[in-house]
């Protein structure tokens, strides 16, 4: 089984295991930094770490986060793997959760998934092949051959508003301002919103323009996503140094970021 087959394959099965949690009275667990952990979160790390286990590539999860950069800085290549992105969707159960895992190469995402277990659409990324949107994804006998032009993005190329992704009830000052810097210059301007890694992925199909994200958010929780934008020729950019964000840092916090279309 190649890479791109192995994480699509292994998002399946993290997202069956997550439902199987997701769909009862499930209990709640808190780590050191206060975030939640569910028993799904576990589950759907294991299910995916076994997949990875064969490819010789080594593992960066957020439920692994305890890894030394002394062990890291020289993986020139590494997994970097959320099991479940938007634990607090989860636990609102608003269905916006989803299964990330990312191939970084040189500090850079060149492949990844993004699925969304009970919505059960699939984003995939990969550098050389492009971006792809997979509706009732574990419903198909073969994902791989769903790889083409009908599901390529962006799939959405035109539409008559400038899409903002952002929280429509807690915007913090600097997205604002933000937000009213680029009403000065598109009309029809419209705020759109999802949990999760789904931000990423509505830029990448072209629901959304940019993405400002001025909070914040760990290596983990944008790898796939970004890897997914990436490849649909999109860009996710420092918001400081408007320079790529890279991977696999000391520290695992990532900068603010802005992701948008290519001009």
């Amino acid at each position: 089984m190649n890479p791109l087959q192995t994480i699509i394959t292994a998002s399946i099965a993290a997202g069956k295991e997550i439902l199987k949690i997701y769909h009862t009275d499930f209990s709640i667990e808190y780590k050191e930094d206060e975030s939640p952990l569910t028993m799904a979160d576990k589950n759907a790390n294991e299910v995916i770490i076994s997949f990875l286990k064969d490819t010789g590539i080594p593992v960066l999860s957020e439920e692994g986060r305890s890894i030394s950069y002394e062990e890291r800085k020289n993986w020139h290549q590494l997994w970097i793997v959320d099991p479940l992105d938007g634990t607090k969707e989860f636990i609102k159960r608003n269905d916006e959760f989803t299964v990330n895992i990312a191939l970084v190469e040189n500090h850079e995402p060149v492949m990844g998934v993004v699925y969304t277990p009970v919505l059960d659409i699939l984003y995939v990324g990969e550098k050389s092949l492009g971006s792809f949107k997979i509706e009732r994804a574990s419903k198909k006998e073969n994902l791989m051959n769903e790889l083409n032009n009908n599901n390529r993005l962006p799939a959405i190329n035109e539409k008559d508003y400038y899409g903002i992704v952002a929280s429509r009830s807690h915007l913090n000052e600097e997205t604002s301002q933000f937000i009213e810097e680029v009403k000065s210059s598109h009309i029809n301007v419209k705020i759109v919103s999802k949990g999760s890694s789904l931000k990423l992925c509505m830029v990448a199909e072209g629901t959304a323009d940019i993405y400002p994200r001025f909070a914040p958010t760990m290596e983990w929780d944008t790898a796939a996503g970004d890897a997914v934008v990436r490849a649909s020729e999109g860009i996710v950019l420092q918001a400081k140094t408007e320079t790529p964000l890279v991977y696999n840092k000391e520290n695992l916090l990532n900068p603010w970021f802005i992701v948008k279309r290519k001009p």
